[in-house]
């Protein structure tokens, strides 16, 4: 089976590569001058009023970098599209071009038009040539800036969907436990001794048991948070770059992970070929501990109950072939029932809801949503990786990370 992939993303806002330059001016002559004297090093429109010049705007949204207006044209003025350009096209660099250098009108267009520079008439060759340089490569700097900027909000907001995903089973199993433990509170009777509990049990150990669930949810959500809060601190301009390798988050998981009763017997891993993991540490111990959980509630029930965790390179023989050689890759495979073909053909695109299987991540019960696996495939994809889902009815399920080739770790021996 072929790697999953992502939908279409859509067109991102005009970028670095935006180098038109569109000058206006109410005079015919003009336009044609300024057409003429700089389209050999850059791509000019020429609008003759605010009108023709708003219409050249919608009409190549992502082209235009640079706009220069004329200050005194009739009916509507320079400093008019100044205003509504500062409003609805921001990304715009902007210069105003005057013959009139009145004090009032500098401060006017540097206040209402947040002008990058004012040009005098008649226009200077030189100076024109230089400024139209210098605004381009304002813009191209604004637009990287912009886009980094963009990366960080989309991947905060990823990360706060993941993390609010993965918090909300643990918690409602926690506030299950204890509206279970309220319920089984008896009132004291009268010859109780004062800071004595009682509780009703269907078997002897019952209260105990659900208490120190609770806490290994609880310890379980505390180390997510505390991922997320050093991974916070990490992001913060001159803080060290933290190696991650992959046997270190496999073996965190296993630390971490709140197993219910024997769950952590079924695991076994193999973690020898050890490589460098790209990207946060904190996303990818998300993306294992989802794909674990699906894991272990499909082999709920099963006779002989394994997942087994692995490390390990592509060898191009694979679904990926020859794109995948030399591509390091974690697989966590389960002897559970498997998926069913309908379910597997839109794991991770859709919010697929099923109890066969890894797909499961929404199940009766234990508030899942069905949006595990589209978190991991973004995840994985925004580090230039893959997920690839294979199973056959009856036969279990396997689920593999492919990231691109990194350096290889030490290597580490196997954790059984």
């Amino acid at each position: 089976m072929a790697p999953l992939t992502a939908p279409p993303v859509p067109a991102a806002p005009p970028g670095p590569e935006a180098t038109t330059c569109l000058y206006v001016d109410d005079e015919p002559q003009a336009c044609k001058w300024f057409a003429r004297m700089f389209a050999n090093e850059f791509r000019i429109l020429t609008a003759q009023g605010v009108d023709e010049a708003l219409v050249l705007l919608r009409e190549h949204p992502n082209e235009i970098a640079v706009l220069l207006t004329d200050y005194r044209m009739p009916q509507r003025s320079g400093m008019e599209l100044l205003g509504i350009v500062q409003r609805d096209f921001r990304h715009l660099v902007r210069l105003l071009v005057t013959a009139y250098a009145e004090k009032e009108v500098a401060i006017a267009a540097i206040n209402e038009g947040q002008v990058f520079r004012i040009l005098e008439k008649p226009l200077d060759e030189q100076r024109t040539r230089e400024a139209l340089r210098e605004a381009l490569s304002l813009h191209a700097l604004r637009a990287t800036e912009r886009a980094v900027h963009e990366q960080r909000v989309a991947a905060m907001r990823e990360t706060l969907g993941f993390l609010a995903h993965e918090l909300n089973t643990p918690l409602a199993t926690v506030r299950g436990y204890m509206e279970a433990l309220r319920h089984r509170h008896q009132p004291p009777a009268p010859d109780t001794a004062a800071g004595t509990v009682h509780f009703t049990e269907g078997t002897p150990g019952e209260v105990l048991a659900a208490i120190e669930s609770a806490e290994r949810r609880a310890l379980y959500c505390q180390s997510l948070v505390a991922t997320f809060v050093q991974s916070a601190r990490d992001a913060y301009p001159g803080a060290s770059v933290q190696r991650v390798t992959a046997s270190s988050l496999v073996e965190a998981l296993l630390d971490e992970y709140p197993f219910e009763d024997d769950e952590a017997s079924w695991v076994s891993c193999r973690l020898g070929n050890d490589f460098v993991l790209p990207g946060r540490r904190d996303l990818l111990y998300l993306v294992l501990c989802t794909l674990t959980k699906n894991a272990l509630y499909a082999l709920r029930g099963q006779p002989r109950p394994s997942l087994r965790i692995e490390l390990g390179r592509a060898d191009g023989a694979g679904a990926d072939g020859a794109a995948a050689m030399g591509r390091p890759w974690i697989r966590l495979a389960d002897n559970g029932p498997g998926i069913a073909p309908e379910i597997l053909s839109r794991l991770t695109l859709e919010p697929v809801t099923t109890k066969a299987g890894l797909a499961g991540d929404a199940h009766d019960g234990h508030g899942g949503n069905g949006m595990g696996l589209i978190f991991c495939r973004r995840v994985v994809q925004s580090i230039g990786g893959s997920i690839e889902i294979v199973s056959h009815a009856g036969q279990g399920a396997a689920v593999t990370l492919y990231f691109q080739p990194s350096n290889i770790a030490n290597p580490g021996g196997n954790r059984v």
